[in-house]
């Protein structure tokens, strides 16, 4: 594997122990690691070599919760209003027809927006397997993400609460728990790394409380513990969710989690919206985790999750940009800008300094995944770093605090390089691996036949 420098970065951002912000340095990468920071490092033979002037540098961000097939959903005016019960009811149905091709296609379009937006790393929960397509969508994620570069947490979701049993999806989307646990151990023989700098590792994940029994969860919290996996599903999203599990199973969300086994430092949760205080006090306690996904929250009218008390609970948190169906985009520095500012309105203006967004973003995803050595830039971590060029208009006068001009100012830029493993994946904010326009009409065409075949459109 060749080397490669950045050299002469503007502001760089190392999220190490002390937070330090550095100016005019190199950083040099060779065999998937970073192997020097500093100020005019000698350039390995051969290597190639990146200009980081007027550039701010991050390690790269971290996605903790996604859909990637939701990008063939988004937009539609039927559910742009609506709540979630009723916004997945409605696109359950546009859901059935997914098939290989979409999945492919679906991955390619929010990858390609990960990247674009600093995100190196991401998970995906996949959770939509119909009766009349084939079971291996999860590989079709895994080989279109390993044709990309990019660091992939995929989540093998499942659903086995139908309608008919008191679920929400239909029963031609759920599956038997037989069916379930075989796929998840074909998946984790076949594509599963636990070593360092790992670019593939599986992550067990029933969809959420309302769609799963609960024989489904406690074993798979059994089973995921002897692969040695982790753990990821939907808690504590909405008001009906709360609802659903006191009417339907007796306790509240974080209990039903508890009495199955769902707890601890190999567990995270979406959205974490409605914990109550003496729950997100557990929360810590049990070392649990919660991926933060404001932009999503925001656009389906579910709360604001409540991140400075979780983080002062000793909770993980990453940030997270949910299904673009819920959210309209996979734009990961979106996300953090929204962070940024939510929650200064209920919580304080102090309650969301802009080095907590980026530490989340970075740090606080390599820990609820488990892959500590991403999420810092330093020697001996991964090669993976995003840089955004600062000499724009949206930074003019900005220049006060580069290394967050880009979470305060602007519309969140694309970035001028994404790096990943020490693989230019973005240069000059273009994709370096994907056709946009190709993927676009591609994506429009399934899309709009999606549609007409569940007769929505």
């Amino acid at each position: 594997m060749s080397a490669l420098k950045v050299e002469k970065i503007h502001t760089l951002v190392t999220v190490d122990e002390g937070y330090r912000v550095l100016h005019d340095v190199d950083v040099v990468m060779e065999g998937g690691r970073i192997t020097a920071v500093g100020p005019a490092l000698e350039t390995p033979e051969g290597a190639r070599v990146l200009d980081g002037r007027w550039c701010v540098a991050y390690p790269g961000f971290v996605n903790t919760h996604h859909h990637f097939y939701q990008t063939l959903t988004r937009n539609i005016p039927a559910v742009q209003n609506v709540k979630l019960f009723d916004w997945l009811v409605w696109l359950y149905e546009v859901w059935r027809g997914l098939t290989p091709e979409g999945v492919r296609v679906s991955t390619q379009i929010a990858l390609g927006e990960l990247l674009l937006s600093g995100c190196t790393t991401t998970t995906d929960h996949f959770y939509v397997f119909p009766e009349t397509a084939p079971v291996e969508f999860l590989d079709v994620e895994i080989d279109t993400a390993r044709e990309i570069g990019v660091r992939f947490h995929p989540t093998r979701g499942s659903m086995s609460l139908g309608r008919s049993a008191g679920g929400l999806p239909p029963d031609d989307v759920t599956q038997t728990w037989e069916a379930i646990l075989k796929d998840c151990d074909r998946l984790i023989a076949k594509y599963h790394d636990p070593n360092p700098l790992a670019m593939t590792r599986i992550v067990l994940a029933p969809c959420s409380p309302f769609s799963v029994t609960r024989e489904s969860l406690a074993e798979t919290a059994v089973f995921a513990r002897e692969k040695k996996v982790y753990m990821h599903t939907h808690l504590a999203e909405t008001n009906d969710e709360d609802s659903f599990c006191v009417e339907k199973i007796g306790m509240r969300p974080l209990d039903y989690m508890e009495s199955v086994g769902w707890v601890g430092p190999d567990v995270w949760y979406a959205h974490g919206i409605w914990f109550q205080p003496d729950e997100i006090k557990r929360l810590g306690e049990m070392k649990c985790g919660v991926a933060h996904c404001p932009c999503s929250n925001l656009r389906l009218g579910s709360g604001i999750c409540q991140v400075p008390a979780l983080l002062e609970a000793g909770v993980r948190v990453g940030i997270a940009v949910d299904g673009s169906a819920s959210n309209d985009s996979s734009n990961l520095l979106r996300e953090m800008q929204t962070a940024l500012m939510v929650h200064r309105v209920g919580t304080g203006v102090t309650s969301m300094p802009p080095s907590t967004v980026v530490k989340m973003a970075t740090r606080g995803g390599a820990e609820l995944l488990g892959q500590p050595e991403i999420g810092r830039i330093e020697p001996g971590m991964a090669a993976d770093m995003a840089l955004f060029r600062l000499d724009r208009l949206d930074y003019a006068g900005a220049m006060a605090d580069p290394a967050h001009a880009v979470l305060f100012c602007g519309s969140a830029p694309r970035a001028e390089y994404t790096i990943v493993a020490g693989k230019v994946l973005v240069e000059k904010g273009r994709l370096t691996g994907l056709d946009e326009q190709e993927i676009f009409h591609e994506a429009n065409t399934l899309a709009t036949e999606m549609r007409r075949q569940a007769g929505r459109e």
